[in-house]
């Protein structure tokens, strides 16, 4: 069994309105030495076997067009 991760990001140069929002509303209860927030997802999944793990994230689990994927892999027992 594996347990795998995917760790998905808007790309650079995708604005991302949920992180303003958030920035803002730092700034609001005063920590103004924040500058910037992105905000992002994981994704955990319990498989048999790895293969196809690619597939699935090009097919289903990430906007390419926007978005950036990292897959961490950790066999488990």
């Amino acid at each position: 069994m594996y347990q795998v991760k995917v760790f998905v990001t808007l790309k650079e140069s995708i604005i991302d309105p949920a992180g303003g929002a958030v920035k803002n509303s730092l700034h609001e209860l005063g920590f103004k030495n924040v500058r910037d927030v992105r905000l992002s997802k994981m994704i955990e999944l319990t498989v048999e076997d790895v293969s196809g793990i690619e597939d699935m994230c090009e097919k289903l689990l990430v906007n390419t067009v926007m978005e950036s994927y990292r897959i961490e892999i950790e066999e488990i027992a």
